[in-house]
């Protein structure tokens, strides 16, 4: 787990990206967060397989790339949400999915531009679609986590290998979002329908849907493109 510092961010992207920002990214607007603890890479298959043992639960699919170190996939939000509470359980410590607000926060890491590597992303940074053979094992399929570089704030693929669940629900745009950085659960359009927001981007997403910004709706539940990491809130 590291760290996250408590302090005010502007969310969503601003005007000057508006050539590529999608609506649901805007009203841009300044959110205040309380200091959290996030794990460094999201869920591996070691760590879910375990749990999945322990509660009787089926073990995800992992595709044929192999388990151990390479984040969990397939998994449905009601499954990474099992498994922060079996670890809370476990730990006598509370673990949930982080809020959308905190996870854009981290991603960015006291960074205003596109990216926390600065406007653009290259393959090098981050397992996305455009990785091919020339780049760090790249090849249409997750990798093991912590592959690529750390963020400025110690955080292992926040953009790419795979999208991840917050506890939001999904709303069309920021109008009405909370400030405060905690989760929005309130009624829109989308959120009756329970889709979580994710974020991220995953290894098979074009460079534009890792952006720090970018969030989208878990549409069709269970992904091999979808993971998650998980929060550890601290004492006051």
């Amino acid at each position: 787990m590291v760290i996250i510092p408590g302090g005010s961010f502007l969310m969503g992207s601003p005007e000057a990206e508006a050539q590529y920002a999608n609506v649901n990214e805007t009203p841009q607007h300044r959110v205040t967060i309380q200091p959290f603890a996030l794990s460094e890479t999201a869920v591996i298959f070691e760590q879910y397989d375990a749990f999945a043992e322990v509660t009787g639960r089926d073990k995800p699919k992992d595709e044929g790339w192999g388990r151990g170190d390479r984040p969990v996939i397939n998994v449905y939000s009601y499954d990474a949400t099992g498994y922060c509470e079996w670890l809370s359980k476990q730990t006598g410590q509370t673990y949930r999915l982080p809020t959308e607000a905190e996870w854009e926060y981290a991603c960015r890491a006291g960074t205003i531009t596109r990216f926390s590597f600065g406007n653009s992303i290259n393959t090098d940074q981050a397992n996305y679609k455009d990785s091919d053979a020339t780049s760090l094992n790249g090849l249409a399929k997750t990798q093991p986590v912590g592959s690529y570089p750390a963020n400025p704030w110690g955080l292992y693929d926040m953009p790419g290998n795979v999208r991840e669940y917050t506890e939001d629900l999904y709303h069309e745009s920021y109008v009405g979002a909370p400030t405060d950085g905690s989760a929005w659960l309130g009624s829109g359009s989308w959120s009756g329908s329970g889709y979580r927001v994710e974020r991220g981007g995953s290894w098979d997403d074009l460079d534009w849907r890792l952006c720090s910004a970018r969030r989208d709706s878990s549409y069709y539940g269970s992904s091999r493109r979808r993971g998650f990491r998980v929060v550890r809130e601290l004492s006051p």
